[in-house]
């Protein structure tokens, strides 16, 4: 039961990564420091009091700068690998009953994955506001991602079966959004709703 929690609490969190990457770690290290969130052997480092500042100063660099349009495009060019490696790291400080080739499988897999999805669906918003507004409507798009980032990994720590099931269920969601649109947008034909 123990490894089904970590790995619930890793995917809510590295989903959390895909809207912002430094809250889900800022969240995790001040939860850990509490003594509410029990790391995998090698990842304590994140529930350190040099670690929280580390993170309190990047989560706040990081929501500055997508206040400013035309940057925060530019930083979802570097935000997506970037979160996906975030979400792989996040879900493997909680696994620690597999193997480490399971255990980084699955991290990455579950984890990135959901980080990605995440975070190309929101640079695809911001995209999608960027040419509707020309930008004028992306500090609010930044302000709700970031507060979705928190609520999210707040909620990952709290209630982590529930918050698992339902981000599977939006991933998913999202994945096959994406696909029927790409299936209408190439091949022309109309898809049954």
């Amino acid at each position: 039961m123990d490894s089904l929690l970590g790995i619930c609490i890793g995917i809510g969190l590295s989903a959390a990564c895909g809207f912002r990457i430094f809250v889900p770690l800022l969240v995790m290290s001040v939860f850990a420091l509490s003594g509410h969130l029990n790391l995998s052997p090698g990842f304590s480092w994140i529930g350190s009091y040099p670690a929280l500042v580390a993170f309190a100063t990047a989560t706040a660099v990081e929501a500055a700068a997508y206040l400013i349009p035309g940057l925060d495009n530019l930083l979802d060019l570097v935000a997506t690998p970037a979160a996906v490696i975030a979400g792989t790291l996040v879900t493997a400080s909680f696994i620690t009953d597999f193997s480490p080739f399971l255990k980084w499988t699955l991290a990455l897999i579950a984890g990135g994955g959901a980080a990605g999805i995440i975070q190309g669906g929101t640079a695809l918003l911001r995209g999608k506001s960027t040419l509707t507004t020309a930008g004028a409507g992306n500090p609010l798009l930044a302000v709700g991602e970031g507060i979705g980032s928190a609520v999210v990994s707040v909620l990952a720590v709290l209630i982590p079966v529930l918050t698992g099931i339902v981000i599977i269920g939006a991933c998913i969601y999202l994945v096959w959004r994406f696909g029927r649109a790409l299936f209408r947008k190439y091949s022309g034909e109309e898809l049954i709703p």
